[in-house]
């Protein structure tokens, strides 16, 4: 498309241009946002977040035993208005120590939501930890004292958002 000609063909044409880079600014706001971290031992409460646009997804813990381990932690939003936030270790089963943990959405409401003791890595699958080990609420998936196991090795959240639809 050839810029139009004359002065009120230029404005009109730069107004667009400006239209179509916020549009695009703002879709890109929206795109997956991927992060690696470090699960620290040593007892003490740790925390990690990961912001999309008006959404934010924040994983809290304390973990004894081992090193450091790297997580990764993705969130995302579809089309159908959905905000999903993964926290795994990429090398499957975690071998610290976890005695507790939560995962906290804002700016949605959680629909689903598990747990696991181990991801899947190297030909092993994801093993769910029992339901009687973690509770879901609408904001957050967290241990269930005195019945969590102490292993850790992903979260998956899928929340409604509460954006409305104009």
């Amino acid at each position: 498309m050839a810029a139009p000609s004359g002065r009120s063909g230029w404005s009109l044409w730069a107004a667009l241009v400006a239209a179509a880079l916020l549009c695009l600014t703002a879709r890109a706001a929206e795109e997956p946002s991927s992060a690696g971290f470090d699960v620290r031992p040593g007892g003490e409460v740790h925390s990690f977040s990961r912001s999309l646009g008006d959404y934010t997804c924040t994983f809290t813990y304390s973990a004894q035993g081992g090193t450091n381990e790297q997580w990764q932690m993705n969130v995302g939003v579809s089309e159908d208005n959905l905000f999903s936030c993964s926290i795994w270790r990429p090398q499957g089963k975690s071998y610290l120590f976890f005695t507790q943990f939560k995962a906290e959405v804002k700016g949605a409401k959680i629909e689903h939501a598990m747990a696991y003791s181990q991801a899947a890595a190297g030909g092993q699958s994801d093993i769910p930890l029992k339901q009687e080990e973690f509770e879901v609420t609408k904001t957050t998936v967290s241990h269930r004292e005195g019945k969590f196991r102490f292993g850790l090795s992903k979260l998956m959240i899928v929340a409604k958002t509460l954006r409305e639809e104009l």
